[in-house]
C-alpha cells in the first residue's frame, strides 16, 4: 500500500484517469470477446466481492424496473436502495445513446431466444 502510495504521489489525477479507463476498456474488451456466458460469469464473480455483485445486481434490476415503467418509489421499496440512486438511474436512461438502454435493448433481444440458442456479439 505504501508503495502504491508513493507512485500515486508522482501520477497526475489525469493520469490516473486515463490509467482506470485503459484498464476498464481491457476488461470491456475481454467479455465482449466471450460468448460464453458461463465464463463471464464465473470471471465476474472471481474479480468482484459478494457486495459488487450485490450493487451491481441491484443496479441492473433497478434499470430494468425503470424500463418497465416502474415508479422510483416502488423501486426504493423493492429494492432497498436510495431515491438518488434510482433518480441517477433514470436520468442515464433517458440520456440520447444512453448506454443503459442499448444494454437493456441488447437484454431484451437476448431474452426473447429460445434456451440453448447461442448469444451472438
Amino acid at each position: 500500500m505504501a508503495l502504491f502510495l508513493f507512485i500515486e504521489s508522482f501520477l497526475s489525477i489525469e493520469t490516473i484517469a486515463i490509467m482506470t479507463n485503459n484498464k476498464l476498456r481491457e476488461i470491456a474488451s475481454a467479455l465482449a470477446a466471450s460468448e460464453d456466458r458461463e465464463q463471464i460469469e464465473s470471471f465476474l464473480k472471481s474479480i468482484l466481492t459478494r457486495n459488487e455483485i450485490d450493487e451491481i445486481s441491484a443496479r441492473w434490476e433497478l434499470v430494468k424496473l425503470l424500463d418497465e415503467g416502474m415508479s422510483q418509489r416502488k423501486i426504493a421499496d423493492r429494492l432497498g436502495i436510495s431515491l438518488c440512486k434510482i433518480t441517477r438511474g433514470s436520468r442515464e436512461l433517458k440520456k440520447a445513446h444512453s448506454p443503459f438502454r442499448a444494454m437493456i435493448e441488447r437484454y431484451k433481444e437476448t431474452a426473447k431466444e429460445p434456451p440453448g440458442k447461442k448469444q451472438a456479439n
